[in-house]
């Protein structure tokens, strides 16, 4: 190996480490919103409203940062495709670590009123304009020093970070309910994992601030420079190009945004106020789960160098669609073994889903408006499946008494997510740097790259 191979094998390490430290932290930071939702805002922020109409305020603000998260893809994007991924990924993790950290510190409706939710709705804006910033960077980051045929593997490395900061934004909170009693816990004790993400945002910094810009990066800003220079509003070139593709790419994966969030925050309130299980007790099946899911997304990310990204993604919905249907009657048995494997199943489904997509979407965008494009792409995903689908749940079992026609909705997403996916290219094997004319060509939507 000589040095200029010596040298790219380390920045890739270094590549993949940050992604996958930097979008952990994260991850654990918007996570944290979800559990606290599902378990204590209601009463904390929103005690006048009843007990329904309290969940439902707590999702609802729980909704804002997914609408605030594709601002924060054109912001950051924006910025990212103008002067490089790397300034762009160490401000959305100090806003979001900022943004979170001031949640633990933000005083209930007893002390401010109404003030205090209207506060909270600012902060989770934040930390959804920081997210909305973080994806499509930290896959960048990979994709664009990744080696071609490994660059579904290397992407894997990113995808275990929802997985990790899930992990650990739900085992914080595991421990202190069982630590602390429950008055304690809704006192003070939710503050504490909120607090604690100022530590975890340090490290990140730190692990960030020693990468380099991509190679591939640098190669398109000189060649665009030379042909008359970037992309003035990479949003306006993304939106007139290749606005077909951001509508399929977020149509294909927005089922695995809703399979998630329903089982990880909507099942998590349901079971635990609508069924009488203990959250301690889903709290640790999930746990048990999201630790398969990761697994999972380790062997899809890999799986899809050979297999391609979209066939692996397109058998991944289709066992979304079938385990959709399934989730909610094995949850409703109340029967410890069949709600584990109605959650288990669910976090194993969403690992072969995701695993794939940090390779995937950034292969859909050509490199002046990649980091716009993917991270677009990504977080309209978010708004149809994270954001709406929490809400939709709520009102689907309170207007039928039984979270069985969730499931059905949750299957009509994986079917339109199917139809997407079949009018997108298959990527597998395109290199990213190819350039014609200051742009990758890319195959027309429903074509093969290699015909």
């Amino acid at each position: 190996m000589d040095a200029e191979d010596a040298w790219r094998a380390g920045q890739l390490r270094r590549a993949a480490v940050a992604a996958l430290i930097g979008t952990a932290i994260e991850f654990y930071d918007f996570f944290l919103y979800g559990t606290a939702a599902a378990l204590v805002f209601g009463p904390v922020f929103f005690p006048e409203l009843g007990a329904v109409g309290a969940l439902l305020a707590a999702f609802s603000v729980y909704a804002v940062a997914f609408l605030a998260r594709p601002l924060g893809a054109v912001l950051f994007g924006h910025f990212g495709d103008r002067l490089g991924r790397k300034t762009t990924l160490v401000v959305s993790l100090l806003l979001m670590g900022v943004a979170t950290a001031a949640v633990g510190v933000l005083p209930g409706f007893g002390a401010w009123g109404w003030w205090a939710p209207v506060a909270l709705v600012v902060l989770r804006v934040c930390q959804g304009v920081g997210l909305g910033g973080e994806w499509g960077g930290a896959a960048l980051l990979i994709a664009e020093n990744a080696p071609t045929a490994r660059r579904g593997r290397y992407g894997g490395f990113l995808q275990l970070g929802p997985t990790s900061g899930f992990v650990l934004a739900n085992g914080v909170f595991l421990v202190l309910q069982l630590a602390l009693d429950e008055g304690a816990f809704r006192e003070w004790g939710w503050r504490v994992p909120f607090l604690a993400s100022l530590g975890l945002v340090a490290v990140g910094l730190f692990v960030r601030l020693r990468i380099e810009e991509s190679p591939v990066f640098r190669e398109s800003a000189r060649a665009e420079e030379a042909r008359g220079g970037r992309a003035r509003v990479p949003v306006v070139e993304v939106l007139r190009g290749h606005w077909r593709v951001v509508l399929a790419g977020c149509g294909a994966i927005t089922v695995g945004y809703a399979l998630f969030y329903l089982t990880t925050t909507y099942a998590l309130a349901y079971a635990t106020t609508g069924l009488g299980v203990s959250s301690t007790l889903v709290l640790s099946m999930l746990l048990v789960g999201a630790v398969g899911k990761g697994v999972m997304v380790w062997v899809s990310a890999g799986r899809s160098d050979g297999w391609g990204r979209r066939r692996t993604l397109g058998w991944a919905t289709g066992l979304a669609i079938g385990w959709s249907l399934v989730l909610f009657p094995l949850l409703e048995t109340v029967r410890r073994p069949l709600m584990f494997v109605a959650l288990a199943g669910a976090m194993l489904v969403l690992g072969c889903m995701l695993g794939p997509v940090a390779a995937f979407l950034p292969e859909l965008f050509p490199t002046r408006v990649r980091y716009t494009g993917a991270a677009l792409t990504y977080n309209l995903g978010g708004v149809v499946g994270g954001a709406t689908t929490p809400l939709v749940a709520t009102r689907l079992t309170a207007a039928y008494g039984t979270a069985e026609p969730v499931g059905w909705y949750l299957a009509g997403l994986g079917v339109v997510a199917l139809g997407c996916l079949w009018l997108l290219p298959e990527t597998g094997g395109a290199e990213l740097a190819a350039v014609d004319g200051g742009r990758r060509r890319v195959p027309a939507l429903g074509a093969d790259p290699a015909a």
